[in-house]
Parts: C-alpha cells; structure tokens; sequence
C-alpha cells in the first residue's frame, strides 16, 4: 500500500468513531417532513412512507409525508431546496432527480449545490426487454437490428427526458445504433404497443412490466447492471455485450444545502440501519433492488457522477425538455 494512503487510512479509522459520536449527539428536530414530488401510490410515495414510519419509532418524532407533484418532480425538489436546513424537511427522489438536471436546462435550483445527498436508499438494475414479434432473443440480436439501415427499430419511454429514453439513447450512442424514440404518456401505454407488435424494444423496470413478463407476452433479454442481478439471474447484463453499457435506478434522501453534517450524518446512519430490516428488503425486492449501503460522502459522489453522465449524455444526443 502506498505511503500516503496508509496514513490517510489509519486517520480515517482514528477518526471514524468520534465522527460517530458527533452524528449521534446532533440534534433531531421536533418533526421531520418527507417531500415526495411525485403522487401517492407510486414507489417513491410508498418508500417515503415505510422509511417514515420507522425512523418516527426510532426517533420518537412524527414524520409525516407530503406529495407535491409536478413538472416531473422539480416542483417538490424545489420545495426541499428552498427549506430550512435543520433536518426537519427531507426529499425522497429517485434517478429522475438526475435524468432532469440533464435534460432540463432552466430548474429552479442546483442538483449539485441545492442540496447535501443524505443517503442511497434502494438500487437496481432496469431491463432490456422486446417483443415477442421481433424475434430477438439476446443483446447481440438487439444490437444487429438497431444498427442495420434496413431495418426500422423503435423503442419506447415513458415521456421525453425519462430514464428510459436515455438508457435508449446510451444503448445508441455507445453501439452506433439508430433506434429511433417513440415517447408515450406513461410505461403502461407503451406495454401495449409491444405487445400488440407496434413497438420492437425498451428498456425499463422489472416492476413495471411484471404482469406481461410473467404472462409471457413480452421477452426479457438483459439486465443493464454491470452483473448478474439475484432477482433474475437468468439474465445476462448488456454489459456482457455492450461494454460499459450500465443504468440504475434507484431511489435516494435529500436535505436542503448547509445542513449540519452531524445531521446529516446521523440521518445516515439511521437510513442505512432501516434500509437493511427484513421489512424494507422485502418492500425493495418488489422493485428488484436492493439497499444503498453508501455514506453521505459517497452518495454525494454517485449522485454526481449521475448528473455528469446523462447531462454529458443529453449533450451529445441533443435531449432537451423545457
């Protein structure tokens, strides 16, 4: 080991438990409000509330959840960036909190500066899926016909800007594919132009399409984790194809900017602990993921390196949503 590292290494272990210390002396605030930017009943709502309703046992303060949604999420964003930051206002976003920053040019606030990334609460692998009717069995098969010029390859997305056009458009930019996008209102309407044989390929949630998977009208062919995922280990990663080819999504807690580190940190701690009851792997599991496991530091550096890829990807495919 070099060096330098040794000594940096053996600071951080003599360290670590007074830093421990410091996070379980910060004060908690009288209440805590979990903003969740999207409507209830959608995972994020359903994660807020379960994490609510443990850290309000753990904490012996109420913890209330709040929807505010619109404009895919930045409306309440927004509300958590503008917030005090004592600790008592959280927001709880997933991946489009990153997909946005990189596809819409006027947010009213920072992804980066606006706020202190508190903690990864569940992440997982999407799904390259096809129809039936195309006949692709494997990544190679995907990838032969979205690079052919004879060919007319779609894919689909829940809207403009979504996850799920720019994990289509990282699969183009990264094999020279020319798929080209079909953006519908919502995964549900685009299930059924695949099936129905309108629409040839998509990348998206397990969860989304477990129905039709299960009934066998639409055909996994890859994870886009970098490995095999346990809740389908059948399937190869496109990575295994299409090297560097990797999309999360995952879901995440927020505080505003200059909330006190102790704070943040003993938020940390406390989220990592309840990520990792059998209660909340089950409720992620249904979401094929799994829990964050990252301190604030590294969650900070994931969310960044987040924004910086499809911010570079956006770029480069010129994806914009005003």
């Amino acid at each position: 080991m070099n060096h330098r590292i040794r000594i940096a290494a053996l600071l951080a272990a003599a360290l670590s438990p007074l830093a421990s210390a410091h996070a379980q002396d910060a004060p908690l605030p009288k209440t805590i409000k979990i903003v969740v930017p999207f409507s209830p009943g959608g995972s994020n709502d359903l994660f807020a509330r379960a994490l609510g309703q443990k850290l309000a046992s753990r904490w012996g303060v109420p913890v209330v959840v709040d929807n505010r949604p619109g404009a895919g999420g930045t409306i309440g964003a927004q509300a958590v960036a503008n917030a005090e930051p004592d600790g008592g206002t959280l927001l709880l976003n997933s991946v489009s909190f990153t997909t946005n920053a990189a596809v819409q040019p006027r947010l009213p606030y920072d992804p980066i500066k606006s706020f202190a990334p508190v903690a990864l609460l569940n992440r997982g692998p999407m799904l390259l899926i096809a129809g039936n009717a195309t006949g692709y069995r494997s990544t190679a098969d995907v990838l032969a016909a979205i690079r052919s010029p004879k060919k007319d390859v779609n894919y689909g997305s829940a809207g403009p800007g979504s996850i799920g056009q720019l994990a289509g458009e990282l699969l183009n930019a990264t094999t020279g594919g020319q798929a080209v996008h079909v953006p519908y209102k919502g995964i549900a309407n685009a299930t059924a132009d695949m099936i129905g044989g309108n629409l040839q390929v998509m990348v998206t949630t397990a969860a989304s399409v477990a129905g039709p998977l299960k009934a066998g009208s639409l055909r996994p062919i890859a994870v886009t984790s970098a490995e095999r995922s346990r809740f389908m280990p059948d399937l190869p990663p496109v990575s295994e194809t299409v090297k560097g080819y990797t999309v999360e999504s995952w879901w995440g807690i927020f505080a505003p900017a200059k909330t006190p580190r102790p704070l943040v940190d003993r938020l940390n701690a406390e989220i990592r602990a309840i990520a990792d009851t059998p209660e909340m792997r089950e409720l992620f599991a249904r979401e094929s993921t799994e829990p964050g496991n990252l301190s604030a530091d590294r969650f900070a550096a994931y969310v960044q390196a987040e924004v910086v890829k499809w911010r570079t990807l956006a770029r480069e495919r010129n994806i914009t949503v005003d």
